[in-house]
């Protein structure tokens, strides 16, 4: 009997011995978390960059004079802030000059401007270069190269180039009778005499540097003294030079030479009463009077002086066009 009860008791146990070994349900693993995405930055901007000259001479093609600085001005457009550019200046290949920029927001902020020295002592053609490396703000950006003619401050007959062209340019726009031939002739030298005497210089027919910085200051200017009297003539015998003037607006400036102090010009307010075209026996050329003997003519020598017998000489090349413009009745003023 004792046997079959342990046998029983052996099958009974069994069963909860198994439950007891079996393993529990594995517990689901939560999906790993997804990273919020980063945001996306904005694109990098676009701008153009330009570079232009202030203070050189004037003219089609950029240029100034050896020793003179000028401005490499620099315009991003339009202007994004904390974006910079670098400048390079080269002399034929060789790097000179490298500068970086930093703009100024101007207009409101639809440019931005930098500016920057340059000058070289000898003469060259300069160039220079300016860009932008690529940054999160802004593209890659490169400006048109700029050419720059430094050129000699001198010129003198037969000479040619931009030194040439900035000076005729000033001269005509200061009133000065000149040609605008890029070449130094006889007219560019006769309106450097004549700009010469209005702004103080020695009296030559040659541009040297005080020429051209003189000009770069804005000396040279005839100022009018007379401006209610119309179309009329303003000589002036300390400068020895006279102006043909409608009201109070300079219309042409001329080198001229006075009475010498033993026949000097009569002086006061006068009228022109009598003209005379072509060549007389006295050799006075297109002769415009305006009290007695005394006229406005051309002479073949008309010196930096006076030296006249009394009449205002101008030159020959000069006086077909101040008789076309002088007529009967017109005042002509001589005043120290």
């Amino acid at each position: 009997m004792k046997r079959p009860a342990l046998a029983l008791l052996m099958a009974l146990a069994l069963p909860a011995q198994a439950a007891a070994q079996t393993p529990p349900d594995p517990v689901p693993t939560p999906p790993p978390a997804v990273p919020t995405p980063a945001p996306t930055p904005p694109p990098a901007a676009t701008a153009k960059l330009s570079v232009s000259v202030l203070g050189g001479l004037s003219g089609k093609t950029p240029a100034a004079l050896t020793g003179q600085t000028f401005t490499a001005r620099v315009v991003m457009k339009p202007f994004v802030a904390n974006e910079g550019a670098v400048l390079r200046v080269y002399r034929g290949s060789k790097k000179l000059q490298v500068k970086s920029l930093k703009f100024k927001a101007v207009n409101g902020g639809t440019a931005g401007v930098a500016q920057f020295k340059v000058s070289s002592k000898v003469s060259a053609r300069l160039t220079l270069k300016v860009s932008h490396r690529a940054t999160p703000g802004l593209v890659t950006t490169v400006a048109k190269p700029l050419r720059i003619n430094v050129v000699r401050a001198y010129a003198g007959p037969g000479s040619k180039g931009p030194a040439v062209k900035y000076l005729q340019e000033r001269l005509a726009a200061l009133h000065y009778v000149t040609s605008r031939s890029g070449v130094y002739d006889g007219a560019t030298g006769r309106a450097i005499m004549a700009w010469r005497k209005v702004a103080g210089y020695s009296r030559t027919y040659i541009a040297t540097p005080d020429v051209f910085s003189g000009m770069l200051k804005g000396r040279g200017v005839f100022k009018v003294r007379h401006p209610g009297d119309g179309r009329h003539v303003e000589a002036r015998l300390n400068q020895q030079v006279l102006a043909l003037i409608n009201g109070s607006k300079v219309e042409r400036i001329y080198h001229t030479s006075s009475g010498k102090p033993s026949t000097p010009t009569v002086q006061g307010k006068f009228r022109v009463y009598m003209k005379t075209p072509g060549t007389n026996a006295k050799g006075m050329v297109d002769s415009n009077y305006f009290i007695r003997g005394y006229a406005i003519h051309g002479y073949a020598d008309v010196p930096a002086y006076n030296a006249s017998h009394g009449c205002l000489r101008v030159p020959v090349p000069n006086a077909r066009s101040i008789y076309d413009w002088l007529r009967i009745g017109d005042v002509v003023w001589v005043e120290p």
